[in-house]
Parts: C-alpha cells; structure tokens; sequence
C-alpha cells in the first residue's frame, strides 16, 4: 500500500512543478472561491471530529478556522474534506484541498519526495500503545508475540517494526485501510494491542465500548511531530500557514486571548502591538491585512485556549500540555517573532 501511494505521489508531484507558477497562486484561489478547503481526518476526537449536524471541532480543525479568520475575518467560511491517512497526501497534491490540518507526521521522506512542505508543528507527539487490562500487561516490552492492530498508509507501521526489531520480540500485525476500522478490530478483541499515536489513543479510548476496561502503556516508541501540510513551491501560502500557528503561539506567550484581545490593542507593548496589527505592516508580507493576528485570535483564540479547549485537562482527553507547553514552561512550542 506504501509503496503504491508513494508511486502515486512521484507521478503528482511531477505534474505539479510542471505547472510552477500555478503553484504559488493558493491564496488567491482561496480567496476567489471564498472559502477554504482543509482536508481533515475521518473522525478523531480532539482533533477533528464532526457533530451529527455537521460542525466540525478539533486542535486541527481550529487551525483552519484560524486560517479563515486571517483570510476572510469569518472563521467559518472552511470546508472540510474529510481523508483517510492513505488518501490524504494524494488530495492535497491533486489540489483536491488547499491545505492538510490532520494530525500527519511530518518526516524526511515526506518534505522531500512528496512534493509536500510542513510549515509548523503544532502538536508533538510520539506512538504508543493500548491493550485490555485484563490481558495483565504493564509495559510495552511484555508484547513479545502479541497481534498488534494498526493503520495502513501511515509511520505506524514502520515505527512497529522498528520498535520489535530493536527489542529483539516478535509479533504480528493486523492492519486495516482507516482508522475507523483499525480501532474497531481492536475492540472487538481481533488483536491483543492497538498502537498509534498517544493522542489517537487517548481519543479512540472514548470510542471503546467499555472505556475504562483499556489502558494506555507508559512507553512512547517515537517522535510524531504533527502538523499542518501545504504543496511545495506556494512559499506565500507556507508562510501564512506558519505564521497562523506563529501568532496563536505568541499571543498565548504574551497574555493576549480571546476575550481581552480588543484591550489589548491599546497596548504600549512593542510584541503587542506588532502581534495584533496596530504598529508594522507585517500582514502585506503574507498577502493579508495588518490586523491578521487580531482576526485570528478574536475568533479563534490563542494557542493555550485551543489546546485545552480540544485535547487539554478541560476536555474529554484530559491530555497534559507536556511537551505542547510553551518554551517558557519546559516545552517545545515556540513562536517566532513577529518583527
């Protein structure tokens, strides 16, 4: 399945530097259709999840949220497409989305032989596993000979192997073309052990049909740094990307949310004032009016209020920042400045 898809992409990824300048013309497209389209993951709660009426939620769904308030001042004016992980590369290079916010792990292979950018991380994560507590396992490293269900079309496969390679141990696979069946297998008791990003584990858990019969193991086997994907060669439409997650980031840092935003512009602090528009001209730089990042968090919020919002101790999730924090309280999360 790997090997197809990335056959596939080589044949994209060269009708699409055959067609050079239409590469760097995202932004005006978005803005001519009036919309933007994001392609989203098949349901995952926390990160992109629709309702029964349609509206969707998620850390990754407010990042295009955000995009659209910095475009259109409306955050609303997304439609989502949702992918399943063997399809969404394929759709973004087609140019079926204008932007992929679904939880994808950006790797060497990936930025260099897909035709794809990764312009910002805005959630890092690593893999792990979760099995019944009845099966009486307390650590990764007791699932020598255990069926492991995962996902086709995504790192988890390689970081499986890698992971029983390295530790000497043995086991056999059961994989599946979605997510959605992936864990379902699982549940069903068709596998010993379901494995994918410790996020997705926290989320699926709610899906169990008996949630607290199933524990998450303490072992992370990878680096997952997840965030959102854009075609290579449209630097103006990465760099609007970048600088969305950049903004939220840096209005969490500098004490600027969503409900004292307007205050704030009145604000004597130099960052303050570059951040939300009121002294520079930093939007003309990305295609965008000066008040951008005023846009963005009046209606979406900064970066803290999204994390705790959608995955964080105040959601279903539960899931500590760790290292989502801010650099300034021991984590990864670091935005650039806006000058």
């Amino acid at each position: 399945m790997k090997k197809a898809l990335v056959s596939i992409a080589f044949g994209l990824t060269a009708s699409l530097f055959a067609t050079g300048a239409s590469a760097q013309a995202t932004l005006n497209s978005v803005k001519q259709k009036g919309f933007l389209t994001c392609g989203s993951n098949t349901g995952l709660a926390g990160f992109g999840l629709p309702d029964a009426q349609g509206n969707w939620t998620g850390l990754d769904v407010d990042l295009c949220r955000a995009m659209a308030a910095a475009i259109f001042d409306d955050p609303t004016k997304v439609r989502y497409i949702p992918l399943a992980a063997k399809d969404r590369f394929t759709a973004l290079q087609s140019g079926e989305v204008d932007v992929l916010s679904r939880n994808s792990t950006m790797t060497m292979s990936r930025d260099t032989q897909l035709g794809l950018d990764f312009p910002a991380i805005n959630y890092f994560d690593g893999q792990g596993f979760m099995v019944r507590k009845k099966l009486g396992v307390s650590s990764a490293k007791e699932l020598n000979g255990a069926s492991i269900c995962t996902q086709q079309g995504t790192t988890t496969e390689l970081n499986l192997a890698d992971y029983f390679r390295a530790n000497n141990m043995k086991y056999e696979v059961v994989a599946f073309a979605t997510s959605d069946e992936t864990f379902k297998a699982y549940d069903a008791g068709r596998c010993d052990a379901f494995t994918t990003d410790a996020s997705g584990l926290y989320a699926e858990r709610l899906r169990a049909s008996a949630p607290d019969d199933h524990i998450v193991l303490p072992e992370i086997i990878s680096k997952e740094p997840l965030g959102p994907a854009v075609r290579h060669g449209d630097n103006q439409w990465g760099d609007l990307v970048r600088w969305t997650h950049n903004a939220m980031l840096d209005a969490e840092e500098l004490g600027v949310t969503k409900a004292n935003v307007d205050q704030m512009k009145s604000s004597d602090n130099p960052e303050i004032k570059r951040l939300l528009g009121t002294e520079g001209k930093y939007g003309e730089g990305i295609g965008l009016t000066n008040d951008w990042a005023y846009r963005i968090i009046k209606h979406v919020g900064n970066y803290g209020e999204i994390f705790e919002k959608n995955v964080g101790e105040g959601s279903k999730l539960k899931i500590k920042r760790g290292q989502n924090a801010l650099w300034t309280k021991g984590g990864l999360q670091y935005g650039m400045p806006i000058r």
